[in-house]
């Protein structure tokens, strides 16, 4: 399976380089697009999810490091979840 790696940039203007053990976060993002924070962590839900179950049809188990990078993701913006209007943007997608 092809890897991806995307970079992010939280609310605070820190970036953050992030692992898709395949393609399918590619459906969900798009390079230089704004998202607000609640549709971000749906959208990288949905697309890590697809991308652990990916894994575990064809090898047979759950991608740990797509649901480890999703814990990582939804912790960090969990930081965010008071500030009115946060966004995070999509910076680059590699892969």
């Amino acid at each position: 399976m092809p890897e991806v790696h995307f970079t992010l940039r939280w609310p605070d203007g820190t970036e953050e380089r992030c692992y898709s053990p395949s393609t399918a976060i590619k459906r969900q993002f798009d390079v230089g697009e704004t998202y607000a924070l609640a549709e971000f962590l749906a959208r990288a839900r949905a697309g890590l999810t697809e991308a652990s179950d990916r894994v575990a049809a064809k090898y047979g188990f759950a991608c740990t490091a797509a649901m480890g990078q999703l814990a990582r993701i939804e912790a960090r913006g969990r930081e965010f979840e008071a500030r009115d209007g946060a966004s995070v943007v999509c910076v680059a997608i590699e892969g």
